[in-house]
């Protein structure tokens, strides 16, 4: 097993030094946003709930079936939330590599009879083909998954320098979301 682990850290640092030989352009960019805010109405027959975040907003909404546990949940409560999105899109070159997408979803939940809370997990990977770049008209084509080919104004008209025609463009999604309802003990 431990061999397995130093092969592993070794195969990442030799993709990580021949991305930055090979100089392909790439990006990362990330949102979280966290919420927290106290349970003021609960109506457990029509599981309609209210809450007020901390800038004094108040949500009403219906918890999805999912939540198996609303009958724990009692005003004063407090809900906590983290919602995070990221996209990271990486150009390299990769020779005889179709094309393609997959995805992968995740989901944990708390036990019956537990205050709710849960973490999910929705990660996507597309890989597509540059077929085309146009340095006069700062475009470029990629050809998707599906056989489509689209094209697209670069952002950046240096990074077409940095690619070639026959690179793949490799774009990474991944959403996730980790929520808690903390339980109040109530005031004597």
């Amino acid at each position: 097993m431990k061999i397995i682990k130093i092969f592993t850290v070794l195969l990442a640092i030799s993709f990580s030094w021949v991305a930055v030989a090979q100089d392909k352009p790439s990006m990362y960019a990330s949102q979280t946003e966290v919420i927290e805010a106290v349970v003021e109405a609960i109506n457990y027959e029509t599981r309609v709930v209210t809450v007020r975040k901390t800038d004094g907003t108040a949500v009403t909404f219906t918890p999805s079936p999912d939540v198996t546990n609303l009958e724990e949940v009692s005003v004063g409560d407090i809900l906590h939330a983290e919602l995070t999105q990221s996209v990271r899109i990486t150009v390299a070159e990769a020779e005889g590599v179709e094309p393609g997408a997959g995805g992968m979803s995740g989901i944990a939940r708390s036990e019956k009879g537990e205050m709710p809370a849960m973490a999910a997990v929705d990660a996507t990977v597309i890989v597509a083909t540059v077929v085309e770049i146009n340095m006069e008209n700062n475009t470029y084509k990629l050809k998707g998954p599906a056989g489509n080919v689209n094209e697209y104004v670069a952002m950046n008209p240096e990074n077409l320098k940095l690619a070639a025609v026959g690179d793949i463009v490799i774009i990474e999604t991944t959403e996730s979301v980790v929520a808690v309802v903390e339980k109040v003990a109530p005031v004597e």
